[in-house]
């Protein structure tokens, strides 16, 4: 498949259909299956003792995970996750952004199969290693 969408499409596309996203993540680059988003962290994404919550990172994932699959789909409103699988690895910064990088490895016509890794800004070592499975609809609109 080929990108069908560039960022200022789906920059504007989120911004009219999903605004509420950005309380899980920015976005900040797009490719050809692949999308980069940014979480800046504050006290709303933060559970006692001072960490990013699990939800924050799950929320940060799934909108980069939309992102990436619509860049080869189009702006299909309603592709939807199906399963979220998550592995925390190691605490994230909580006074820093965290990153999060999805990338598609199947997109079939029905379901297309994804991973993301995220880090606390400035780390090498990924935070939380998440895959995922999106159901698109049958119409699609877009393409």
């Amino acid at each position: 498949m080929t990108q069908v969408m560039n960022f200022a499409e789906m920059q504007a596309f989120l911004n009219e259909q999903f605004p509420q996203g950005e309380q899980w993540g920015v976005l900040e680059q797009l490719g050809d299956g692949w999308a980069e988003m940014r979480l800046p962290v504050s006290d709303l994404h933060l559970r006692p003792g001072g960490t990013v919550s699990g939800p924050a990172m799950m929320g940060l994932a799934d909108i980069a995970m939309y992102a990436a699959l619509l860049s080869q789909i189009g702006p299909v409103a309603l592709a939807v996750t199906i399963n979220l699988n998550i592995n925390f690895l190691r605490k994230p910064k909580a006074d820093g952004d965290i990153l999060a990088r999805a990338e598609l490895l199947k997109v079939g016509k029905r379901l297309a199969v994804g991973e993301v890794y995220i880090n606390s800004r400035g780390e090498d070592d990924p935070v939380a290693h998440v895959t995922m499975t999106y159901s698109i609809p049958e119409e699609k609109h877009g393409r």
